[in-house]
């Protein structure tokens, strides 16, 4: 019998693919009190998720388990790029103003606590410690002759299928991806190890260590649509046991995975997006994932994607932009605007979701500069009047981002008519709501006192005159 614990096969790394994404075309928007500037928004619509039959791609609850399990939104990097709070705001908010870090941190607590990612598979990637190492019982069946289409219809259960009847048909599917092996064999083979990594934990460990990861790699760059997508969710749910991402990252699967996310078919753009979400776990990941191309195609994606799509992509540039180089990149790549239109878009569960990308993105002046220019404050304002309670929060926290060491936004939010509700939502809104909505109106008249200084300064001189 064939032990696994050794045989891990080193993958040459693939080359690099270069990555672009149209940027969403322009059209007018509206303010609900009156038109104050032009809403950039994509003329695409959300299409239908497709179903999807394996791990993370059993359906959307299991995408859903994925996602919200490798978030933990560490944003210590963007509360140490943010600016400092500015000095003479009032005494009764000086706490919030001077702790941007745990601001940020309640924010991104709130991103996954009402994100439609909310469940939980802790107890589904919890070790079986002897998995990978568990002996083979003698009358287990030999790789070479296992019949690779029992595992249609074969019980995967831990109870009806233990590590050791499992094992030669992951050997088997391991030699049919083999260089030698036909296209049709290699297809059927990422397909079944897809299958195979749908749902425990130690047959993902134990195809982990069988040398799968790095005969997969080289499937992500198929012209075949079905091999690259089954290749591509065969990595993703590998990737939901934290031990195989060292191994795909190592695999060199990172650039091939954003080859699939700008070439794939929907579902492939999906769960590599969601892939590399995974793989950025890893923090080192995070700078070598947008250097590989990896933000066009996601801000592509929020704008041409399907719901689950756009989600996806939300979740994935979230994290990606913890690091500075990637904020500067998503800017770059146009998605403001998208993100922009996203707030609008009510009842989707992407609206959250947006304005936190968004207000990540606002703690570099570009993405300031591009909030502004794409009708962004009028789109907040908008949702802390008329959204619901947690809408009104995460718009708010944005509008701070924006306005906190910019008297330029803060003139632009006064003009936008976001005082009254930002009184509205100080008197009646949750804890955090009315704090963070009293700290802005410190900002705001603060605002206003130093135009009136400057105002009756320019009085008196004319008067001296």
């Amino acid at each position: 019998m064939v032990s696994l614990a050794g045989s891990q096969i080193p993958s040459p790394s693939p080359g690099q693919s270069p990555c672009a994404a149209a940027r969403p075309q322009r059209r007018q928007g509206h303010s609900m009190r009156t038109i104050r500037s032009a809403l950039l928004q994509p003329d695409s619509s959300p299409g239908s998720p497709s179903p999807r039959d394996g791990g993370a791609d059993a359906g959307d609850s299991d995408i859903e388990n994925l996602t919200d399990s490798v978030i933990d939104f560490h944003l210590r990097e963007l509360a140490a790029t943010a600016g400092p709070a500015h000095p003479a705001a009032v005494a009764k908010s000086s706490s919030a103003i001077n702790a941007a870090a745990t601001e940020l941190l309640d924010l991104s607590r709130d991103f996954s606590d009402y994100s439609s990612f909310n469940s939980d598979i802790s107890g589904e990637l919890e070790r079986l410690a002897a998995a990978a190492g568990a002996a083979p019982r003698s009358d287990a069946p030999d790789a070479a002759a296992v019949d690779l289409n029992d595992l249609e219809s074969m019980d995967l259960s831990a109870d009806a299928a233990p590590l050791d009847r499992v094992e030669p048909f992951v050997l088997a599917c391991v030699r049919a991806l083999g260089p030698d092996a036909g296209p049709d064999a290699r297809r059927a083979a990422a397909a079944r190890i897809r299958l195979l990594a749908k749902h425990r934990s130690d047959i993902r460990e134990l195809i982990g260590v069988s040398g799968a990861i790095p005969a997969l790699v080289p499937l992500l760059r198929s012209t075949d649509p079905v091999a690259q997508e089954s290749a591509v969710t065969a990595l993703l749910n590998l990737s939901l046991e934290e031990r195989n991402r060292s191994a795909i990252t190592a695999a060199g699967a990172i650039k091939p995975l954003v080859y699939a996310l700008r070439t794939g078919t929907a579902p492939a753009k999906q769960n590599a997006a969601c892939a590399l979400l995974s793989l950025s776990g890893i923090e080192e990941n995070r700078a070598t994932i947008g250097a590989c191309g990896a933000i066009p195609p996601l801000v592509a994606l929020l704008s041409a994607g399907s719901t689950r799509g756009k989600k996806d992509a939300l979740t994935t540039l979230y994290r990606l932009c913890s690091a500075r180089r990637n904020k500067e990149r998503a800017v770059s790549a146009g998605a403001i605007v998208p993100l922009v239109h996203l707030i609008g878009e009510r009842g989707s569960g992407t609206c959250e979701k947006a304005m936190v990308v968004l207000g990540s993105l606002a703690g570099i002046a570009e993405g300031r500069e591009a909030v502004v220019e794409a009708g962004g404050i009028p789109a907040l304002v908008e949702a802390i009047e008329d959204g619901p309670a947690k809408e009104k929060e995460f718009a708010v926290v944005a509008l701070l981002q924006m306005c906190s060491d910019s008297p330029h936004n803060r003139a632009l939010l006064v003009r936008e008519g976001a005082i009254p509700p930002l009184v509205a939502l100080s008197q009646s809104g949750s804890a955090r709501a009315k704090h963070k909505a009293e700290t802005l109106l410190g900002y705001l008249r603060e605002q206003r006192q130093g135009v009136a200084c400057r105002a009756g300064a320019v009085a008196a001189t004319s008067l001296a005159r």
